[in-house]
């Protein structure tokens, strides 16, 4: 039997995408789950860029802003990157599932060396070892052999790699649309029902 996704981790590195794990978060609160976010300086640049949003202050205020963002949803917890004795950074505590979108190939390749330097790389360890699903969503083109060594070595430690190619059979009206269909293929990966487009088949 499958483990319940209850707690489930996302993490926002330095890649572009942003929007994607923003919106991964926003599906899991509505579903009711506890998520526990961690956004990396590098990611905390990006998300600026990208979005607008300023998350920034100690660790609480960041927590209260992102509560604020997210509805105020207090199922909402955040920990600093450098934070290696926060609960998750056990075994012991460890969530039921991380999710990395966007994955940086800098992140992506400590991980696969196993090099724990902040809290993302240290739950991902974690994660891991624990035998617990790891899903990491590349956000880069092309790749290079670097790249595809370390998503390799990765998959075959037990993570999945899932890039963030949205398709376009289910004929997409929005962007958001597009960022949904890559969502949706993260919850089928977490095996937890939702309808954020229509599959195959089925119109």
């Amino acid at each position: 039997m499958d483990r319940a996704m209850n707690h489930i981790l996302v993490a926002i590195t330095g890649a572009s995408g942003s929007i994607y794990g923003l919106r991964l978060v926003e599906e899991l609160l509505r579903g009711e789950r506890r998520v526990t976010l961690l956004v990396t300086r590098a990611g905390m640049e990006v998300l600026r860029y990208e979005t607008g949003l300023e998350w920034r202050g100690t660790t609480s205020e960041r927590q209260a802003l992102m509560r604020d963002y997210f509805g105020g949803s207090e199922r909402l917890l955040h920990y600093d990157e450098g934070d290696l004795f926060a609960p998750v950074a056990s075994g012991s505590s460890a969530p039921d599932a991380m999710v990395v979108a966007p994955c940086s190939m800098g992140s992506a390749a400590r991980m696969a060396a196993g090099i724990s330097d902040n809290l993302v790389e240290r739950v991902a360890d974690v994660v891991l070892k624990e035998r617990r699903d790891l899903i990491l969503v590349p956000r880069e083109t092309p790749f290079n052999q670097m790249h595809l060594e370390n998503l390799l070595r990765l998959a075959r430690a037990g993570a999945h790699i899932l890039p963030a190619m949205p398709a376009f059979y289910h004929r997409p009206q929005s962007l958001g649309d597009l960022i949904d269909f890559v969502v949706g293929k993260i919850l089928d990966s977490l095996r937890i029902e939702h309808q954020l487009f229509e599959r195959w088949g089925e119109g």
